[in-house]
């Protein structure tokens, strides 16, 4: 608001500009301002893991998965090793607690099994996820878990449940 409040300061201080045209400005620079503050809105998540983001199918087919590969170093429970970190429970919530679903997937993706990284298939990346996910208690939804980083990116961590009055 400041940006435009400046903007119709300007566009009156110079007289010699017709007042058509500093409307016809300042209707312009209204313009940039709402596509500028829709572009930031679509960058930011409108989804939540409390949506449902996969089902309990794939979260299943993630356990095995989750055993053979990570297992070893997080523990079978998902509460860490030595030199690993949870991927449950409130320490591991509160680390990604208002980052996007993309960005944990990334880390997995890109950094696990630590012996290989990026070893692993995008689609069981997701199913290991699923998996993480279910084990924090986020409800199961209709829809697998996507393994596309761009469409995981429009999904928000958030350690607690938002009240349904703030949700949308």
């Amino acid at each position: 608001m400041n940006a435009l409040h400046r903007a119709s300061n300007s566009l009156r201080t110079h007289s010699s500009v017709p007042r058509s045209h500093s409307c016809e400005r300042l209707g312009r620079i209204a313009g940039l301002l709402t596509c500028l503050i829709l572009a930031v809105t679509a960058q930011t998540p409108s989804r939540t893991i409390w949506d449902g983001i996969y089902t309990e199918e794939q979260s299943k087919r993630g356990q095995p998965l989750y055993a053979k590969e990570c297992a070893s170093c997080h523990g079978d429970m998902l509460t860490g090793g030595e030199q690993a970190p949870a991927l449950a429970g409130g320490e591991f919530l509160s680390n990604w607690n208002g980052l996007s679903v993309g960005d944990l997937f990334e880390r997995v993706r890109k950094t696990m099994p630590l012996n290989k990284p990026g070893k692993l298939s995008r689609e069981v990346n997701a199913d290991i996820v699923a998996f993480m996910l279910a084990v924090n208690k986020f409800p199961a939804g209709k829809s697998e878990l996507s393994h596309s980083t761009e469409t995981l990116n429009q999904i928000r961590i958030e350690a607690t449940k938002p009240d349904e009055g703030e949700k949308k």
